[in-house]
């Protein structure tokens, strides 16, 4: 597994080895001891399987308590992955960060409890999955206002993006909950 860090302490690129033949191609997605070794310790309690059509952004979420870290993946398709760091402490508090994610190129992201998280679909489909250090708690989700212009998220956009109606009445940065201890 080839591991790549970021500037952001915590967040993590991984590649997984993958066999690949004319049959097809085998790859884990998780191996306890493996990623522990690169500094993931989880445990992780939920798996999340998600599948959005092109143009549609999710995010950017975050739990104000019980926050979540999050092992993220497509398996089908392709999206433009965004984490915005939301630790009052961080050398990167404010900023964000993009990666491409695909089935192709099989990179997983390591997203650290303390980030807001959201996607954007750029292929016709996109299955994404995605690991979980804590449970879903409704009551403290709260959603970061995804075209904040503080935040300088440059999304790929293909036309107006489609979103729920959560995710339209994000708050920005400077109205936001932020984590003060983590």
């Amino acid at each position: 597994m080839d591991i790549q860090q970021t500037e952001f302490p915590g967040l993590l690129i991984l590649t997984p080895r993958v066999f690949a033949d004319d049959r097809g191609f085998f790859k884990e997605t998780f191996q306890q001891e493996r990623y522990e070794q690169a500094g993931i310790t989880g445990p992780f309690v939920q798996d999340n399987h998600s599948r959005s059509s092109a143009g549609i952004l999710r995010g950017l979420h975050f739990q104000i308590q019980h926050p979540q870290a999050k092992l993220v993946f497509a398996v089908e398709g392709e999206i433009l992955d965004v984490c915005v760091d939301l630790r009052k402490n961080s050398p990167t508090f404010g900023k964000s960060i993009s990666v491409l994610l695909s089935a192709e190129n099989h990179k997983q992201l390591f997203v650290p409890a303390g980030f807001a998280h959201g996607f954007y679909v750029l292929s016709p489909r996109a299955d994404f999955m995605y690991k979980c250090t804590d449970y879903y708690f409704p009551e403290y989700e709260r959603t970061l206002l995804w075209n904040d212009p503080a935040l300088e998220i440059e999304w790929p956009l293909q036309g107006e993006p489609i979103l729920s109606e959560k995710d339209r009445k994000g708050l920005p940065l400077s109205e936001c909950e932020i984590f003060e201890s983590l």
